[in-house]
């Protein structure tokens, strides 16, 4: 080689019939990678940057979901949760550090990725999402990916994006197992449609009682980031009407069908969720012993 640098524009479509740059000089070498893809290019680039995401949970699923999408220039990102950092948190949650514990975790998180990039506007919510704040919170975001770690939450977010209309990217996880769904409210199959009610308290265990290991983890929340990289540039294929199913211990990947149903109590032809306060879920959850708000 000669030692002259690559143009990093040089494969670039021209946006429109301007045969300006619509990026930076430090955006185009900072999402160089992505732009040379026929389906991303500029205008996929701006549309990322012109988006907002609101994360729900800054643990196991919402840190790497949250790193790939302040990566990936996702415009502005509103990050949810009223924990604070635990020790037992530092092995799967990647935005915190042992410096960080006792912190609120979406403050945390904020502070890590401003340091990655800077064309991101980040804020902090810490904060449960609850019937009474929940459509207003949504509101004001492109997307809704949901990082929680109890089944209360995780409904009362599939409710609220589909009163809202706002996409939603589901995502869990457990010891080596996890599972991601995509819900494009009344044109796909919401979390009710594949499962109609949570399940009794106790019931099914989660990651404080049965474990996780962080690397699945970090590929779940991956996966979830993908899937809204997707939904907001408008290529590919959604996980909607799929549930993918990823069990470590096997290594195996699958997908099961699933289907909007006709008779799901939010999404349905005829609905009995119609406001948020009318739900079940809009009781006091700490007595049945989950905890809203919370993350993986």
């Amino acid at each position: 080689m000669d030692g002259s640098l690559i143009d990093p524009c040089a494969h670039l479509p021209i946006y429109g019939n301007d045969t300006k740059m619509s990026l930076s000089k430090e955006q185009i070498a900072r999402y160089s990678r992505q732009l040379i893809l026929p389906e991303i290019g500029v205008r996929g680039q701006e549309r990322l940057l012109a988006s907002s995401v609101l994360i729900i949970g800054a643990g196991g699923l919402g840190c790497p979901a949250a790193l790939y999408l302040v990566a990936a220039g996702v415009g502005r990102i509103g990050i949810m949760d009223r924990d604070a950092v635990a020790q037992s948190n530092l092995h799967r949650q990647i935005l915190h550090g042992v410096a960080d514990v006792g912190r609120p975790k979406s403050e945390s998180a904020k502070a890590r990725l401003q340091l990655l990039n800077p064309d991101v506007t980040l804020h902090a919510m810490q904060a449960s999402l609850t019937p009474e704040n929940a459509l207003e919170t949504l509101r004001d975001y492109d997307l809704v990916l949901d990082g929680s770690d109890n089944f209360p939450t995780r409904y009362l977010v599939n409710d609220a994006c589909v009163l809202a209309g706002k996409p939603l990217v589901h995502g869990g996880v457990i010891q080596l197992r996890g599972q991601v769904l995509v819900v494009q409210p009344r044109r796909s199959a919401c979390v009710r449609c594949v499962f109609p009610e949570p399940p009794p308290a106790g019931l099914v265990p989660n990651c404080q009682d049965a474990g996780v290991i962080g690397a699945a983890a970090g590929i779940i929340g991956s996966l979830m980031a993908q899937e809204a990289i997707k939904m907001l540039v408008g290529i590919g294929t959604p996980l909607t009407n799929r549930l993918l199913t990823f069990d470590g211990m096997a290594a195996r990947v699958r997908e099961v069908p699933v289907r909007r149903a006709m008779d799901c109590a939010v999404c349905g032809d005829s609905p009995t969720i119609r406001t948020l306060a009318s739900d079940g879920l809009a009781c006091d959850t700490h007595n049945q012993g989950a905890s809203v708000g919370r993350s993986l």
